[in-house]
């Protein structure tokens, strides 16, 4: 078991040696990330534990790494092209491929787990690019923004994957914390809270109003996971708010889709369900 000491100065944990590998294997954790093992009195960073060397290890052949300070986020080029093709976007061809330059760069560093910057700048190029169409070339942009719109919605419903699967794993590090006992279904937001990184986890991108956007399957209440079915919904999509939990008639499909709903199975796994297939699903442990 390991203490993590997170980017904002905050303990973690204690976290067993699998969660810290998975963390790493999302990005979450990388080479300089301080750890201290349970009992110990020092920090030291990942790639210095002996456990975790080979996570790190360099390809044969390769030199050591030399790298002693966190590299910062580099520019994304395509979102600084987008927004100059947006700027001279009067001419209509331009301000398309500043659109979607734009769209393709904000997905890009969505994807990059903090590596790449630039956001302002591609939701910048986007809206301008946009504008631009709508004044010079309407039967374009009647054409581009539907793809805008259908762009967006797939962006927030990949993020709200990504929360979903960062609870799955708040979940799995409690209850392995407490003999693998899941916590109170009263209180699971706040039970888990100092084992997810950021409270923006509990939000859907889609509905950034509400707190949680997510509820805890009240049939697993205080269950232990050795006591339940695999394929049993843990965590849904719902507006319940935090600390939400219930059944079936508490599901409800966040806006970014309408023709699926996210749901976290017992076993960790994230299913992306049709509305048509809701009941199929399973919710007694």
């Amino acid at each position: 078991m390991y203490r993590v000491l997170g980017a904002d100065g905050k303990e973690y944990g204690p976290v067993p040696e699998e969660v810290l590998r998975q963390w790493i294997a999302d990005s979450r954790a990388n080479a300089q990330t301080k750890v201290k093992p349970e009992g110990g009195t020092e920090w030291q960073t990942l790639a210095s534990v002996p456990e975790f060397e080979l996570a790190f290890a360099a390809s044969p052949g390769a030199p050591p790494p030399l790298v002693t300070t966190p590299v910062e986020a580099k520019t994304s080029g395509m979102a600084i092209a987008s927004l100059v093709l947006g700027i001279l976007g009067f001419c209509g061809v331009t301000a398309l491929a500043g659109l979607i330059l734009g769209i393709a760069s904000l997905l890009k560093i969505n994807r990059s787990g903090g590596r790449l910057s630039g956001q302002g700048l591609a939701i910048g190029g986007i809206c301008l690019s946009g504008v631009m169409l709508v004044f010079s070339v309407p039967i374009m942009a009647a054409l581009t923004l539907p793809a805008l719109a259908q762009a967006k919605q797939k962006a927030q419903s990949i993020s709200c994957v990504n929360n979903m699967k960062q609870l799955g794993l708040a979940v799995r590090v409690y209850s392995l914390n407490h003999n693998e006992q899941l916590p109170p279904a009263a209180t699971w937001c706040d039970t888990i809270q100092t084992n997810v990184g950021s409270s923006k986890v509990f939000e859907c991108p889609a509905e950034p109003g509400r707190r949680c956007g997510y509820a805890f399957n009240a049939k697993l209440d205080g269950k232990k996971q050795s006591e339940i079915n695999p394929q049993t919904v843990m965590l849904f999509e719902s507006d319940a708010g935090w600390n939400g939990s219930g059944g079936p008639g508490d599901l409800k499909p966040h806006t970014h889709s309408s023709r699926t709903v996210n749901v976290i199975l017992a076993d960790g796994a994230v299913m992306q369900i049709p509305r048509a297939q809701f009941d199929t699903l399973r919710w007694e442990p």
